[in-house]
Order: C-alpha cells, then structure tokens, then sequence
C-alpha cells in the first residue's frame, strides 16, 4: 500500500473513531437542558439523557406467581408508592438544606449503567455538601439481573450493600449461586443468611416497589435517574448532572415533594 493510501485510509479511522467517541462518551455531546412538565406525577418535569439498556417490563422476575396474583403484585406496589412518591424515592436519606436528593435505577448487566453508577459514587464523595443518592435495584435483563439484585439487597441487610455494588459493577460475573457465595465470603458476609434474605418477602417488596416507580416515570430501559423532581431517562454526563442540581437547589425541590 503507497504512503497516499495509508494517509487517506488513517484519516477515515480518526474521523469513525471521532465520531463513535461523541456517541458514547455523554461529556463530549452538546447538551442542552430542555425539560418537558409531566403530567403525572404532579410537579415533576423529564430530561431525556443518552444511551440506555433495557426496555422491557420492570415486574418481570419478580416471582412465578400466576397472572392474577402478578397483576395485584403490581397494583399493590403502584399503589404503595403513588402514595407517597418522594418517599418511595427516596426514602432512607435526610438531605440537608444545602443537598439535592438522587434517585439512581440500574441494572448490574447494563454496560451504561455501569459506568454512569461510578461517575455518581465519585460525585457524591467529591460533593458530599450538594447531593445524596438512595440506590435503586432494576433488574430489567433477565434471572442474572434478578439474582444479582437480590443478592445486592440480601447484603444491605448485613450492611455491606456498598461493597456487594461496587464489586459487581466493577468485574464482569455471571451471578450464579455459587458466584455470589463466594463474593459474600470475599466481603465478610454472612453466606447463609445472605440466602435467607434473597428469598424474603421484604426483598421481594423492594424490588416491586422500585419497578412501580419505573412505570410511574415510564422508564423503558436503565440507567435512570430522578433528581429532585427531574426525571432523567438514559445515560447522562456529570456537567448535565451538575447543571440539574444548580436548579433544582434554585427553585426549591423540597415544595414539589412537600406537596406530594
């Protein structure tokens, strides 16, 4: 191949190369933040971010009951958590004066979600005096997922739940029993009783009453955020995440929350 070829044929990659960056990496994107009121619920407004994984129903492997009882599985939790949005939100935190509340939904097996949920855990540390963020478990992709959430929120009752979510965001897994085993005694966890838990009805519950969030903010797939009363479906960069907090402090979530 001549020198003229090879120039033009390295050109060409750098510009595909170029091109894929700004389709994946949120922070290179120009962004501006446009935000839609939502009908329902009241007081909440929609910014649609990036990429997502998903879209499937947010109920499903969440038991093997018939349809009848899956169906009033559903409308108990909807009805649980319309009663009180931001607390089924966010429920568990105590944001100060000066924070804005986050509500984060992902799944262990979305590639976007894990690096979206890295990039919050460091904002959070850098900015501990501006944000608060209550985890939620989304397990749209399947029995792995299912599992691996479980066995996510099996951990929080041993007070490891951090760990457990860091470790499987960080290393790809297959989450087998046998995985997850050996990942709780790696963390100093109690094996037996992190069993007991997964297959508890309050596990079971949680796991319900954040996939009827989902259909109150009409998620289709994850990452997903709710920041203060901004809905946020997709992968979104830390300036436009940054950006929302300003306003959400400027205007004064805590009143749509009150009211709710």
């Amino acid at each position: 191949m001549d020198s003229k070829k090879r120039s033009t044929l390295l050109t060409i990659g750098a510009v595909i190369a170029g091109y894929a960056a700004l389709r994946t990496v949120p922070s290179l994107l120009p962004e501006k933040l446009e935000l839609q009121a939502l009908d329902s619920p009241a007081g909440f407004r929609k910014y649609v971010a990036g990429e997502t994984s998903g879209g499937f129903d947010p109920f499903v492997g969440l038991g093997t009951a018939d349809s009848t009882e899956v169906a009033a599985q559903k409308a108990a939790a909807l009805q649980r958590v319309s009663e009180n949005i931001c607390s089924a939100l966010y429920g568990g935190l105590s944001p100060t004066p000066t924070q804005v509340p986050m509500a984060s939904f992902s799944d262990y097996y979305c590639p976007f979600c894990r690096v979206q949920t890295k990039r919050l855990a460091d904002m959070t540390s850098e900015m501990p005096d501006r944000i608060t963020v209550a985890w939620h478990e989304l397990p749209l992709l399947g029995d792995t997922s299912n599992l691996a959430a479980k066995a996510a929120l099996a951990a929080k009752r041993q007070n490891a739940y951090v760990a457990f979510h860091e470790r499987l965001m960080k290393s790809p897994f297959q989450a087998t029993p046998e995985y997850l085993s050996r990942l709780a005694t790696d963390l100093g966890v109690d094996g037996s009783q992190l069993v007991a838990d997964m297959q508890s009805a309050a596990i079971a519950r949680e796991l319900e009453d954040s996939a009827a969030l989902a259909r109150v903010f009409a998620f289709v797939g994850t990452p997903a955020l709710v920041i203060g009363r901004t809905v946020v479906q997709g992968q979104i960069s830390d300036n436009m995440v940054r950006e929302i907090i300003a306003l959400e402090r400027e205007e004064g979530w805590r009143d749509v929350c009150t009211a709710a």
